[in-house]
């Protein structure tokens, strides 16, 4: 027998979803709001005329973007990044999990190493001393300081060493009695057990690279070596897009007659979409793997 939903249950429901449906506007309005922008005419960008929908379509600052070298540079910045860095991120990850989740095995150190990673997931030694640890050590002004300083997130090592705590240490014991090492235990027994884990830390590991932009502006010097949102932010922030625009058009770059309907503002709204998308893509492909791998890293113990 079915219990008939009361009145109160049914209030409760609606207001759940009334607050959830008024928070997805609050996150999806600003984002049309942005690619409207970034296709509308410039007359109708100066005026303000554009709300959520574009007003005479117009595809100037796309293409501005597309012939613009120093934003492709960025852009191949960050896919390198993010590369390079979620690979880091996931092989560093698993081979500290792996050791710190094995509490029937006997390994000297790994209290202290624990304690070492907490106090170090809870105080940080500030921006001086990290600039000048990274001069003494050879990384500003090179690629390696946007991914080696961050390869081991704590936080994401903790998730994946609850996850490898779940699985039944007898998986790893009886390949020990077969002739197996640890490291054939790991990459044949627990990596592959464990993609909803790797995925979600994987996810996080590329947004977080693929939106950093401060260190790029503080640990290099040459603008040609910043990363996306670095260049966004020094464009956008500091309203430089009309200096470049204006630059592109009369110094030969491009052709003014091609780009007399993209603006400022238009180009920044266009550089937000463009700098959006790749992650957006992304996302499809591991969100299956995201609610179950964030769950189960988070209550294993």
């Amino acid at each position: 027998m079915v219990e008939e939903r009361r009145a109160s249950d049914i209030i409760a429901n609606s207001i759940i979803w009334l607050v959830t449906l008024l928070l997805v506007c609050l996150c999806v309005l600003p984002f049309v709001a942005v690619i409207a922008k970034s296709l509308s005419s410039a007359e109708a960008v100066r005026t303000n005329q554009v709300n959520l929908w574009p007003i005479g379509i117009n595809l100037d600052n796309y293409g501005f973007l597309m012939r613009e070298k120093a934003f492709l540079g960025a852009f191949g910045v960050s896919v390198a990044r993010v590369t390079v860095g979620v690979t880091l991120n996931l092989a560093v990850i698993a081979l500290t999990a792996y050791p710190l989740s094995q509490d029937h095995l006997h390994i000297p150190g790994r209290t202290i190493f624990k304690v070492v990673l907490v106090f170090g997931m809870l105080f940080q030694g500030g921006l001086i001393p990290t600039y000048l640890a990274y001069k003494s050590l050879g990384l500003l002004n090179h690629f390696a300081v946007l991914v080696l300083p961050v390869a081991l997130n704590i936080f994401f090592a903790i998730l994946i060493i609850n996850f490898f705590r779940g699985i039944p240490k007898e998986l790893s014991e009886s390949a020990l009695m077969d002739g197996a090492n640890h490291f054939q235990i790991l990459f044949r027994i627990f990596l592959p057990l464990s993609l909803p884990s790797l995925a979600t830390v994987g996810l996080f590991a590329a947004v977080t690279h693929w939106n950093s932009w401060f260190d790029g502006i503080i640990f290099l010097r040459f603008e040609e070596q910043w990363p996306l949102q670095s260049y966004l932010y020094n464009q956008v922030t500091m309203r430089r897009l009309e200096g470049t625009l204006m630059s592109s058009q009369f110094h030969g770059k491009t052709d003014p007659s091609f780009l007399k309907d993209a603006t400022p503002e238009a180009l920044a709204a266009a550089m937000i979409m463009i700098g959006s998308i790749p992650i957006m893509l992304v996302y499809p492909f591991v969100q299956r793997y995201f609610v179950r791998g964030l769950t189960l890293g988070a209550v294993k113990g």
